[in-house]
């Protein structure tokens, strides 16, 4: 669609037309996108928000439009093609472990449960410690993976149980590797493998970190209701336990804080986020040099939220007070001390502050290239720096965007 909107419109009556112009029915244009006919009218009558941005791509997409900007209206533009996954090296070893034979042997057979529980934790400690953490878990992941699915099979009673802990464990971070690299199809399949070792595993903590990774997959896919209403669910089992509960409880409790604090910032609930942020707060404070392995909880990682949850409600200006006041070292995860400077290279950019996006942008780059460069927002945020920094800055720009892989 080539015809210019009005600039009045609002995104919902974009989109209807756009549709329309497509000749396209409600159901279909929702059933293509994973949503419901009365999830779009809403959001066509004006009586929903739509505030998610992979949402937008995808109904750019399906209607055959090049810019989200034409659905949004906004001035700046988000070519659909910078939305796309950029595939890692590794992917197809990974398509390959996750796909294999219930009988295929990994290259090293590990000896015991402690064995392989320790080579996948400190899997996790390559991926938070890293600049490169999904070269470095690349490498090894498929075969840990291959490890599990051995462990699982040969196990009995017990330590079947400590195995598909392990399992939930491996494929979590599967989850993550998988994020934003692989195709859709595959991406799934890690994160129900995750969720179906959990269950097997037995072991009510494990579930909750279970809907952590599933709360993931739904929310970075749009569904961020279904997203919310799990990680709610999953935090109030753990509640009740706080008191007595082991460190790693509190971890994924609030980790799951987390979860539901950015998702509801996803769709615009201020107080919702706010409150579930300071539950997490509250969680952090009593475990003070406490990092949960999986989801790196600890007081960096709220500091990170607090960041986050600024740019999701699109105050820009709150969200960069919260990372001039956030510590990088004290963030002990590199990948998640890369998305402080992420969000706060977004927020200077939504305020039209050019030089300190770039900035920001660079120092995330600097942290870990690989948190930029396979992170979507990250590289639309690079092409976009190509087209708005003023000359002065339009060299550091472009050079910035092509070590990113962003389209210039």
């Amino acid at each position: 669609m080539t015809a210019k909107l009005p600039d009045e419109l609002t995104t919902g009556e974009r989109i209807r037309i756009a549709r329309e112009r497509r000749g396209m029915s409600r159901a279909v244009l929702a059933g293509l996108v994973g949503r419901s006919a009365d999830w779009l009218k809403k959001i066509e009558n004006g009586d929903r928000e739509l505030r998610s941005l992979p949402v937008l791509v995808r109904l750019a997409q399906t209607l055959r439009i090049a810019d989200v900007a034409t659905l949004t209206g906004v001035d700046s533009a988000t070519p659909v093609t910078e939305w796309g996954k950029l595939s890692h090296p590794a992917v197809p070893a990974l398509r390959n472990a996750v796909h294999a034979s219930l009988f295929c042997r990994a290259s090293y057979e590990t000896g015991s449960n402690d064995e392989l529980s320790g080579r996948v934790r400190q899997a996790w400690i390559t991926w938070h410690s890293s600049p490169y953490q999904r070269t470095e878990v690349g490498a090894v992941l498929p075969d840990l993976l291959l490890s599990c699915h051995a462990a699982t099979r040969r196990a009995e009673g017990e330590d079947r149980r400590r195995a598909y802990a392990t399992t939930a464990e491996a494929y979590a971070l599967a989850q993550q590797y998988a994020a934003h690299t692989t195709e859709p199809e595959l991406y799934w399949l890690t994160v129900d493998r995750a969720r179906m070792a959990a269950e097997e595993s037995d072991d009510p903590v494990l579930l909750g970190a279970a809907a952590w990774v599933v709360g993931n997959g739904l929310r970075e896919s749009g569904h961020t209701d279904e997203a919310l209403r799990l990680v709610s669910e999953a935090a109030d089992s753990l509640h009740a336990r706080l008191e007595e509960g082991s460190n790693i409880l509190r971890g994924t409790f609030g980790a799951l804080c987390l979860h539901a604090a950015i998702t509801a910032a996803k769709e615009g609930r201020e107080g919702d986020a706010w409150r579930w942020w300071d539950k997490a707060e509250a969680t952090a404070s009593r475990i003070p040099d406490y990092t949960h392995p999986w989801t790196a909880f600890g007081t960096g990682n709220v500091a990170v939220h607090a960041v986050s949850i600024g740019v999701e409600l699109r105050t820009p200006g709150a969200a960069l007070r919260r990372a001039t006041g956030t510590v990088p070292a004290s963030i002990a995860s590199v990948e998640r001390r890369s998305r402080l400077f992420v969000d706060a290279a977004r927020s200077e950019h939504a305020r039209n502050e050019h030089a300190g996006s770039l900035h920001y942008l660079r120092r995330a780059f600097e942290v870990s290239p690989e948190a930029v460069r396979y992170v979507p927002s990250a590289r639309v945020l690079a092409g976009a720096l190509t087209r708005s920094a003023p000359a002065v800055l339009r060299s550091e720009a472009v050079e910035l965007a092509e070590a990113v892989g962003a389209t210039a």
